[in-house]
């Protein structure tokens, strides 16, 4: 598959995902929120978990979650460092190059714990803007198919 043919085909799943708008929105916005997380390889973990807790829809969760990718990634950690660094008050070595929370711990708990206080902090916006953008969709998805 090309890369045209594999965005249509999450589309076309997105479209066919069950349950009201609001329980498919709660499922996308907590995988957008993890998403911008450092939490890597843990991202469709967590957001699974945070899904079935607050009774989100899973599946849009798991989508959700690909909101990170590897033009991203880099972006959300240099972002979640700058912010965690700016929250907390402490300095500590940085580089892009780390690509899971497992190599950041290697740095220390300070890094980690800037990372993933400004990466929280960061997954607030997207993670809103993904419910409502999603809620959105599905209302009028759902629209579509009763008439």
């Amino acid at each position: 598959m090309n890369l045209r043919e594999k965005i249509q085909h999450v589309i076309t799943r997105f479209k066919q995902l069950n349950g009201d708008p609001h329980y498919v929105a709660l499922g996308m916005a907590i995988g957008v929120f993890i998403s911008v997380t450092p939490t890597i390889p843990f991202h469709t973990v967590i957001a699974l978990a945070l899904a079935f807790i607050l009774r989100g829809s899973k599946a849009a969760a798991a989508i959700g979650v690909w909101f990170s990718n590897p033009i991203t990634i880099p972006l959300f950690y240099k972002g979640s460092y700058d912010v965690g660094i700016s929250i907390l008050g402490n300095s500590a070595p940085f580089g892009t190059e780390y690509e899971s929370i497992l190599e950041l711990l290697k740095l220390g708990a300070d890094v980690t714990i800037a990372m993933i206080t400004g990466g929280i902090i960061l997954g607030i916006l997207p993670g809103i803007a993904a419910y409502f953008t999603t809620r959105r969709i599905f209302i009028k998805l759902r629209l579509q198919k009763k008439s």
